[in-house]
C-alpha cells in the first residue's frame, strides 16, 4: 500500500488536518485546532501538526487563503482573516522530512470536487465558493487554471460601475460583492434601509418575511448573472457551488438563467459534494499531483 498524504486546511478560525489516500478517501479523524492570532503561532502550531504525521507519511498538502504561486510553495497575496506577515511563512520548510506543497483553498476545493465530487470527470468546470466573501476555482482541460504567477481565479470582476458597494479588495461593485454573504447583507440593506446579519436574513426568510424574500431572490440573480459571464468565458461542463452560503443557492433557478442566455453552449450548476473538508482532500490531492510532476 502506498503511503498517503497529509491534507492541511488553514481557515481564518480553524485548521482542519486528516491522512488522505490517492484517491481522495480521508483515512484518519479529521482533526480540528483553532487558527492562532499571530504568524509565530500559525507556523508553529503547523510544524507541530506536521510531526504528527512524520511516521505515516513524507507528502503535505496545505489549502490556504491567499494566492500562491505556481510552484506551490509561496503565497502571493494574503486576505483579512489571517494575520499581517501570514504571506511570508516558509511553508516548504516547516518539516525538513516532508515534501510540503501549498495551494490556494479555493482552487484546492475545485480540485477536489474534479477528482472526487460534483464535477469528477468534467475537464471545464468552476468551483465558486459562497461565503463571507466569494473564491473560485477554475478547472481548464482538466488542469488548474492558475496564470501567468498563479493568481487567476479571483473572483472580483465587475458587475456595475455605478460605485455602489465597495468591495474588501478596494475596488468597487464586484462579484463578491454581490454574490457573497455580505452581498446577501447589502441587498437586504438596500430594500429595507435596515443593517442586519446574513444569519438573520435567512432567519426572516424562513419566517416568510417579504423583504428577506426580496433579497433572496435578488441575491441569486446576481449569482447567476455572474455565472453566466464566467460560462460565456469558460465554456464550461459544470458549475458548482460550495461553501456556508451555497445552501441558499437556487440551483434550478440559476441554471435556468445560465442557460437561456449564454452565449456558450449550455452547462450545469450543482452544489458541491466533497463536503467541509473539500481543502484537506483538495490540497492533498494537489500535493499528490505536484510529486508526480517532479518525478
Amino acid at each position: 500500500m502506498k503511503k498517503p498524504i497529509l491534507g492541511i486546511d488553514i481557515g481564518g478560525t480553524k485548521i482542519f488536518h486528516a491522512l488522505i489516500n490517492e484517491e481522495g478517501k480521508i483515512l484518519t479523524e479529521v482533526k480540528k485546532e483553532e487558527t492562532p492570532k499571530t504568524v509565530d503561532e500559525i507556523e508553529n502550531k503547523l510544524k507541530e501538526i506536521i510531526k504528527q504525521y512524520e511516521t505515516e507519511t513524507k507528502l503535505v498538502g496545505i489549502a490556504t487563503a491567499g494566492a500562491v504561486n505556481n510552484s506551490n510553495d509561496k503565497i502571493l497575496s494574503s486576505t483579512g482573516n489571517l494575520p499581517k506577515g501570514y504571506r511570508d511563512i516558509d511553508f516548504k520548510n516547516l518539516n525538513e522530512n516532508m515534501d510540503i506543497f501549498i495551494e490556494n483553498d479555493a482552487n484546492a476545493a475545485a480540485w477536489a470536487e474534479y477528482k472526487v465530487g460534483a464535477t469528477k470527470g468534467c475537464k471545464n468546470s468552476i468551483v465558486l465558493t459562497l461565503g463571507t466573501g466569494v473564491g473560485g476555482g477554475i478547472i481548464v482541460n482538466g488542469s488548474l487554471l492558475k496564470g501567468k504567477s498563479g493568481a487567476a481565479g479571483e473572483m472580483h470582476f465587475k458587475m456595475s460601475t455605478d460605485k455602489k458597494r465597495l468591495c474588501t479588495c478596494g475596488a468597487y461593485d464586484c462579484y463578491e460583492a454581490y454574490a457573497s454573504g455580505r452581498g446577501l447583507k447589502l441587498t437586504y440593506e438596500e430594500i429595507t434601509g435596515e443593517t442586519i446579519s446574513s444569519y438573520e436574513i435567512i432567519q426572516r426568510y424562513d419566517k416568510k418575511e417579504e423583504n428577506a424574500i426580496k433579497a433572496l431572490v435578488k441575491w441569486n440573480e446576481y449569482i447567476a448573472i455572474g455565472a453566466l459571464g464566467l460560462n460565456n468565458i469558460f465554456d464550461t461542463d459544470v458549475i458548482a457551488f460550495t461553501g456556508s452560503m451555497a445552501q441558499f443557492a437556487d440551483i434550478e433557478y440559476i441554471e435556468e438563467y445560465v442557460n437561456k442566455y449564454t452565449v456558450a453552449t449550455p452547462t450545469k450548476i450543482n452544489k458541491a459534494k466533497a463536503g467541509n473538508y473539500s481543502g484537506v482532500i483538495g490540497a492533498g490531492l494537489v500535493a499528490f499531483e505536484k510529486t508526480k510532476q517532479l518525478d
